[in-house]
């Protein structure tokens, strides 16, 4: 007879203990944190949304066609996602804070080169350079997390800086929109260097070191390509990180898709956006906040399969409205973009914690190659399937909801093969023979 101890979950590997004592111990300095990273992770929905509201002018003044507007962002997309790939293995390399800082520098530069630019051409050479150094410290701050924190802790610290980041994407053409009522297209710009040079600030004064020496691989172009080409490889990180970009894809497409809600389908303003995105950001914001209450309490697994799930339920309810109420009306309209957000919001904080567990070594390849992917498919997704779709409620919920349901389906094999492993390891105990008693 033996006994079996099968475990259910692998051993997320401790933080170093020199970067746990980095982690701070007050109320206090863990918010600080949580907004230093929070401000790092919203440089790049203000980069894109802020400008906005500012894009017939800019077609105006500097005498283009709106198809050459969009290449502003297309640009800056393209070359984020060609620089996620690196932002980490550097980081790994170099250490996390000095990484940052140099991102967050470089930023407030090619800021104020995009405010000075005087032609579309210079202008899409400087949101290029932009583009490069603006996932500095989105990517190298979610290593910071699990850097200094594993388990409930880490996923209560990533929900909490996910509410705060919640709010950049509605904020953001809010912002620029004022910013624009009392300056130009450039002082947007000019903002955005402003806010790049209270990061390095902020930085400076509240941003531990969290990768010492003592971790970090050789600064050599060939390590660093094998250990994000190593991360690649992993068929645990391909599943996860494919299933955390097309988790967030689904979303994004109703992002992008937003002209074509509020104006052509629901026949509202350009000024109107608030009835799609407060939703979204209140929503996200109740996920977040769920998710970090709750860590530690309710198995991981079920909060992410309940992510999951009220994805699809927006997108059916989306398809059924549309079926029995042909003409698109508030709030129903709405619903599958809230459902969405709340989603990604329940999901995302705890799939991104078990993809930096994966390979606590190159915590920073395997960030800069997810960040990769994900703006790779935010960026086929914006370009090319929201055009597509979007002229259709119908189609834009079906393909959304395609997106979820293959992430779904990804993160439930990556689960069913963890519980292959962990059993094919299982310690088989022998069970030891009963003493020998005397015969009466």
């Amino acid at each position: 007879m033996t006994t079996r101890t099968t475990p259910t979950t692998v051993p997320a590997a401790a933080p170093p203990i020199d970067a746990r004592a980095a982690a701070p111990r007050t109320a206090l300095g863990r918010l600080r944190l949580v907004v230093v990273l929070a401000a790092l992770t919203m440089v790049g929905p203000f980069t894109i949304d802020a400008i906005f509201p500012a894009f017939a002018v800019m077609t105006r003044e500097l005498d283009v066609d709106a198809v050459a507007m969009q290449q502003t962002v297309s640009v800056y997309l393209a070359a984020f996602a060609v620089a996620s790939l690196f932002h980490g293995s550097m980081s790994d390399a170099l250490g996390r804070r000095r990484v940052i800082l140099a991102g967050c520098l470089l930023y407030a530069v090619t800021s104020a080169l995009c405010a000075l630019a005087p032609s579309m051409p210079l202008l899409l050479g400087a949101r290029a350079a932009q583009g490069l150094v603006a996932g500095a410290g989105m990517i190298v701050g979610r290593t910071v997390v699990r850097d200094l924190f594993d388990g409930a802790h880490a996923q209560r610290f990533m929900s909490h800086i996910s509410m705060i980041f919640a709010v950049a994407p509605a904020l953001a053409p809010i912002v620029g929109g004022w910013i624009l009522g009392w300056g130009s297209w450039r002082t947007i710009f000019w903002v955005l260097a402003g806010y790049g040079l209270v990061l390095v600030v902020l930085t400076l004064t509240s941003l531990p070191e969290t990768h010492p020496a003592s971790r970090r691989v050789p600064f050599h172009p060939r390590p660093l390509l094998a250990s994000f080409f190593a991360a690649a490889g992993d068929g645990s990180v391909l599943r996860l990180s494919i299933a955390i970009a097309l988790n967030f894809g689904a979303l994004f497409l109703y992002i992008s898709s937003a002209p074509a809600i509020v104006v052509d389908h629901l026949g509202l303003g350009e000024r109107d956006f608030g009835v799609l995105f407060v939703p979204l950001v209140v929503t996200m914001m109740v996920g977040s906040f769920l998710t970090g209450r709750l860590a530690g309490r309710v198995r991981q697994g079920a909060f992410v399969l309940t992510g999951f799930l009220v994805a699809l339920a927006g997108g059916v309810f989306a398809v059924v409205y549309q079926a029995l109420a042909p003409t698109p009306a508030l709030p129903w309209t709405v619903v599958p973009v809230a459902a969405a957000s709340l989603g990604v919001s329940l999901v995302f904080p705890i799939l991104t914690i078990a993809l930096l567990d994966l390979r606590p070594r190159e915590r920073g390849a395997v960030s800069s190659f997810q960040s990769f992917l994900s703006t790779c498919v935010n960026a086929v997704v914006a370009g090319l399937v929201s055009p597509l779709v979007s002229g259709s409620l119908t189609t834009l919920a079906v393909v959304a909801g395609s997106m979820t349901l293959s992430a779904l389906v990804l993160w439930w094999w990556h689960r069913r093969r963890l519980i292959r492993r962990n059993a094919a390891t299982e310690v088989v105990v022998p069970t030891p023979a009963p003493a020998p008693t005397d015969q009466l």
